[in-house]
């Protein structure tokens, strides 16, 4: 009768261990870049009477953007007009909606999506600008 004796496990190859938690750490590091706030890069125009902006407690709005190409931004994600004008048709009366337009935007792009939010009569309406004593 032949006994069977296991191998002894005196030690680990760790290299592909390390090969994986290298990659995974490279596409966290990646996906990481592009979470961050503001990643639109929208300029906002300067005014001298803002006011600070936090929406209450129990509201999370959501978040148009134009940025300086003139393109539509639903929640930080790109949208046609077409589509925000269907998007608006289900939101309730309301909802809170920030604006941000970059100040290189044409107006008529802004009036556009302002006509779609007032065809829906979308009124909980603030546009956000920046301070000019902040850009100082």
């Amino acid at each position: 009768m032949i006994r069977y004796e296991p191998k002894r496990f005196d030690s680990m190859n760790v290299v592909p261990l390390i090969d994986v938690m290298l990659v995974l750490l490279a596409i966290v590091l990646m996906s990481a870049s592009f979470i961050v706030k503001d990643s639109l890069n929208i300029d906002l125009p300067e005014t001298a009477n803002t006011q600070s902006y936090a929406p209450a407690e129990n509201e999370t709005p959501i978040h148009f953007h134009i940025n300086q190409n003139n393109e539509y931004y639903v929640n930080e994600k790109s949208q046609n007009l077409a589509y925000i004008k269907q998007f608006l048709t289900t939101l309730n009366k309301t909802q809170a909606i920030t604006l941000q337009v970059d100040k290189r935007a044409d107006f008529g792009t802004f009036v556009s999506l302002v006509d779609a939010l007032k065809g829906q009569d979308l009124t909980n309406l603030t546009i956000l600008t920046k301070s000019e004593q902040s850009s100082k």
